[in-house]
């Protein structure tokens, strides 16, 4: 069984994401132990939180996109596609990043608009480091993609290990001369150092004597990865809109926020992507047989048990939440008004990890049965849901921070339901 190269690949996606989350607990507490809940830690969060969720958004719509596109493209001409789409996303990266630095100011006051007027600066310089790590994380999946057609899981799945251990490195060695800016500096160069290893892993052996020149037009190329990119860019600003509201309710409530996102994100990963990561193999084969009534059947069952399982570590993370946050980041600047402070975030913001597991298993299995319009009309509705309640309610309790993002990641999830259950009859007739 293990002989497997999709059951390896599995195990190896499991290890990057156990070891990746294990290091990104011990991120959090040096963040924590060095800033705690004060303005500091604000400027970090609201320039931190929106490149890396750019950056998950960019590596999942280049992997979605371009492995099945890879795969299915002749092996004679494999090696010419992907070298285009290489040089291609490497300029689009490129221009990104530098128009990501020198809007920083006006991007800082959207994305930030009640931060302490004395960070603000901070905030800016975070964000111009950080926003240099797009160009290495979108190209790097670009050879993931490759690396991923080729079964070889290893190199990409320690992304988030990478990253870790490096912002704790460049927090604590160069936090007397760069203060919050050193962990920044440290992500930058996690980025940087993860696509050196990418890329050298894939075009280790690459052959390019010979290949036939490249005749997918650039156009298509870059319109590819589009539907993955709205959906998962609509579904990264719920969260994005929530941290910037939270400038408003007060000091160190939008990283209060992050600290939570921890507690969210671990489960998340832990549910969505080894599921996923077997479950849309399985899906595409079934869709290629004509078996559309058994691949509804999987992905139902699926549903079904991510179900339960993100309920109850739901509850067990709610019931326990103020211990937990007390172990683990209670030390140094993080004090026990903190604890109090993010457990109180959390009671609202805890759920979202039940809706956004089933959204993702759900919206991931519709795309591998080529349906990308639901998934992508449903991520609208979290944020569109979010933004009303939260301006609506217009509360400024940590408790209600986050039960915006939270119930409208389930209205979501129903909204998907709802629009699949209608259509499968005709999806099967038509399959």
């Amino acid at each position: 069984m293990v002989d497997s190269p999709l059951v390896r690949g599995g195990l190896t996606i499991v290890a990057g994401i156990v070891t990746g989350n294990v290091l990104g607990f011990v991120r959090v507490a040096v963040t924590a132990y060095l800033l705690g809940t004060h303005s500091r830690a604000d400027s970090l969060a609201v320039a931190m939180g929106p490149v890396d969720t750019l950056n998950q958004v960019l590596i999942n719509s280049m992997v979605f996109a371009f492995v099945p596109m890879l795969t299915a493209c002749p092996a004679a001409r494999r090696t010419a596609l992907f070298l285009k789409l290489s040089r291609v996303f490497t300029w689009v990266f490129a221009i990104l990043s530098v128009a990501l630095a020198l809007a920083a100011p006006w991007l800082m006051r959207a994305l930030a608009p009640g931060l302490d007027p004395r960070s603000f600066g901070a905030a800016v310089v975070n964000f111009r480091i950080l926003s240099l790590s797009t160009l290495a994380a979108g190209t790097a999946a670009v050879q993931c993609a490759w690396l991923y057609m080729g079964r070889r899981f290893a190199p990409m799945a320690f992304y988030q290990a990478a990253l870790n251990v490096c912002t704790v490195a460049g927090a604590l060695l160069l936090w007397k001369w760069l203060g919050v800016a050193a962990f920044a500096a440290g992500y930058l160069a996690g980025a940087w150092v993860q696509l050196a290893i990418v890329y050298v892993a894939a075009h280790r052996g690459l052959d390019t004597s010979g290949d036939p020149k490249c005749e997918v037009a650039w156009r298509d190329i870059l319109a590819k990865p589009s539907f993955f990119v709205i959906y998962a860019a609509a579904l990264g600003l719920n969260i994005t809109f929530t941290r910037a509201y939270a400038t408003h309710v007060g000091t160190g409530m939008a990283a209060a926020l992050d600290y939570c996102m921890r507690g969210v994100n671990v489960p998340l990963a832990l549910l969505v992507s080894p599921t996923s990561n077997s479950l849309l193999p399985e899906i595409a084969r079934l869709r290629s047989l004509f078996r559309l009534k058994d691949a509804f059947r999987l992905i139902d069952r699926t549903i079904g048990m991510v179900a339960l399982v993100a309920v109850g570590g739901c509850a067990f993370a709610l019931l326990f939440r103020v211990p937990a946050i007390a172990v683990l980041f209670q030390h140094g600047s993080f004090t026990g008004d903190s604890t109090r402070m993010v457990a109180a975030v959390f009671l609202g913001l805890g759920p979202s990890m039940v809706g956004w597991s089933l959204m993702e298993i759900a919206s991931r299995s519709l795309f591998a049965l080529d349906r990308p319009w639901p998934p992508v009309i449903a991520a609208a509705v979290p944020l569109l849901f979010n933004v009303a309640f939260t301006l609506g309610c217009g509360s400024f309790r940590p408790e209600w921070l986050g039960i915006g993002s939270s119930a409208g990641l389930l209205l979501g999830f129903a909204t998907l339901l709802a629009i699949a259950r209608v259509n499968r009859p005709r999806w099967l007739a038509q399959g």
